[in-house]
């Protein structure tokens, strides 16, 4: 499902740039450039946008002012020459700041968190068919990862290995960032660096969990959680295994 984004910003070069970065990324739709808040009101009002892109310091009307004036703003994420307007931009609840210049992979680090927003599940009221899924940033692309494939998710420091039955992708993320991202129902912490997709197990010790692939152990401070979970800690309590 296509993210309908508008660019605002009085300067032709930003503008420029931004359209460039949004043309990389499949899942963004652009709808519309504007070179000013008060234009982009109007087009608000007459086209349906998912994300804006928002300069601050414009005539006749600056970005937060534009924002103040919706009573249902997109999602938000400033791009600015100024870092001293970032506190008041949170408090109107943007999803990003950007400072100018913008690197493309700052660009999209914060189109990644309306993805996650917007897609971390896909929206089962509108289309029933489609499996859930999430998209990883690697590299500079977004990769589509359906939840059904995902085994197990691998700290690596400041990293995420995450392993599917085709692929392994690495992106620079914490595993508790996933932790909460992806469903409980599904997905369970199994060690300080390791999370696994509950439906991958296959057979389990008092230590240690097998999926396809990989033994992976089980951390002291999560065996009592992960037993339970899996409705085994009787068997282990009881010496049966």
């Amino acid at each position: 499902m296509k993210i309908k984004c508008l660019l605002v910003d009085d300067e032709p070069i930003a503008l420029t740039i931004l359209a460039a970065y949004v043309q990389k990324i499949d899942i963004l739709d652009l709808v519309g450039q504007c070179s000013s808040a008060v234009e982009a009101f109007t087009i608000l009002q007459s086209k349906p946008v998912d994300l804006l892109f928002l300069d601050i310091q414009m005539p006749q009307l600056s970005g937060l002012d534009l924002l103040r004036t919706l009573s249902n703003p997109p999602k938000t994420i400033i791009t600015s020459a100024y870092r001293e307007y970032a506190v008041e931009g949170y408090e109107l609840d943007v999803l990003d700041y950007l400072i100018k210049p913008i690197p493309f992979d700052r660009f999209i680090k914060a189109v990644g968190k309306m993805i996650t927003q917007r897609l971390a599940v896909s929206l089962p009221n509108s289309q029933p068919d489609e499996e859930p899924f999430i998209f990883v940033k690697e590299d500079r692309k977004l990769v589509r990862v359906d939840l059904r494939d995902i085994i197990s998710l691998e700290s690596l420091r400041d990293y995420v290995k995450i392993r599917t039955s085709t692929q392994e992708i690495v992106t620079r993320q914490s595993i508790s960032y996933y932790e909460e991202l992806l469903p409980a129902e599904q997905f369970m912490r199994i060690h300080r660096s390791f999370l696994v997709a509950l439906a991958k197990i296959r057979a389990i010790t008092d230590c240690q969990l097998e999926v396809p692939g990989q033994t992976l152990p089980v951390g002291r401070n999560y065996r009592n959680q992960v037993l339970e979970q899996l409705q085994v800690r009787h068997f282990f309590r009881r010496g049966q295994v």
